[in-house]
């Protein structure tokens, strides 16, 4: 009559140990997953990057690549930590919600930092300072962004231009692209475009004489990559990444290569402030 209980006791113990070599293993898988996926990415050793293909110099595609100053940074940053970066196109609108919703690892677009923004995203260190521009058809009489209550104003939603246009009681109309602002622009249906000054500079000069810069003003944030809400190890590995890059001349380079002969003001350092980016060589007399 003991003997059931014998086994019963038998098969408990035998049942307790695939328990716990189950436990075990699982407890394993977890941790070389997270060996795997350091950064929590949607893809091991893969950066997908959500960016814009229309707003050089700062993110564009040129010959079917994805590049510009902040998508080559990101490239170098990225290659710091042996990852491989992948661009994808979408309008500037919806970049920052697709990045907290994990549609991509990261946000690559000349995104100026600020309080709203911080609601949705986190933020690394900034790598750019900018400056806002004023658009204007060629001819206009416009001069200064003092001159825009009551003119037809255009920006790209969701943008520090567009904010600035809100904040100043501007009504602006709002485009989903930066094409979509040049085009008014031409079509005669906007008499200026608020725009990111470096964008707008390389428009005009690309305009074939249609439209110039009035005016700009230095924007009162730097721009950084914009990451998902809590995903803390990518972000501080890219800070450190970008820290690097910047001391090893990268960011010098990519700068001269993209904003020849731009002033840096005398009050931005790039990255945490903990590295210094070499002066750019001097360029060879003509």
């Amino acid at each position: 009559m003991r003997i059931v209980p014998a086994l019963t006791r038998a098969a408990a113990v035998g049942v307790a140990a695939v328990l716990a070599a189950v436990t075990l293993t699982a407890c394993g898988s977890d941790s070389a997953g997270e060996a795997d996926n350091p950064y929590n990415l949607l893809q091991p050793g893969v950066l997908r990057a959500g960016t814009l293909t229309d707003a050089p110099p700062n993110v564009y595609l040129k010959d079917g690549k994805f590049t510009g100053f902040d998508n080559d940074l990101l490239v170098a940053a990225a290659d710091k930590l042996g990852l491989r970066v992948e661009f994808v196109g979408t309008d500037f609108s919806g970049l920052l919600a697709q990045v907290n919703n994990r549609k991509f690892d990261i946000g690559s677009s000349s995104i100026t930092i600020t309080e709203a923004r911080k609601k949705t995203v986190d933020f690394g260190n900034g790598y750019d300072f900018g400056y806002l521009g004023l658009n204007v058809p060629a001819g206009s009489t416009l001069s200064s962004f003092d001159e825009l209550a009551g003119k037809r104003v255009v920006v790209v939603q969701g943008t520090v231009q567009d904010d600035y246009a809100t904040t100043k009681g501007l009504d602006p109309v709002r485009v989903p692209d930066y094409n979509g602002a040049l085009n008014q622009l031409k079509a005669g249906t906007a008499d200026a475009w608020i725009s990111p000054a470096e964008i707008g500079e390389k428009t005009a000069a690309d305009s074939g004489g249609k439209i110039t810069v009035a005016a700009k003003e230095l924007s009162p944030a730097p721009t950084a990559y914009a990451f998902a809400k809590g995903n803390d190890a990518l972000r501080e590995a890219l800070n450190k990444a970008l820290d690097e890059v910047i001391a090893d001349g990268t960011w010098t380079r990519l700068n001269a290569q993209y904003y020849p002969g731009r002033a840096i003001p005398a009050d931005f350092a790039p990255g945490s402030g903990a590295v210094t980016a070499p002066s750019a060589a001097p360029s060879a007399a003509s």
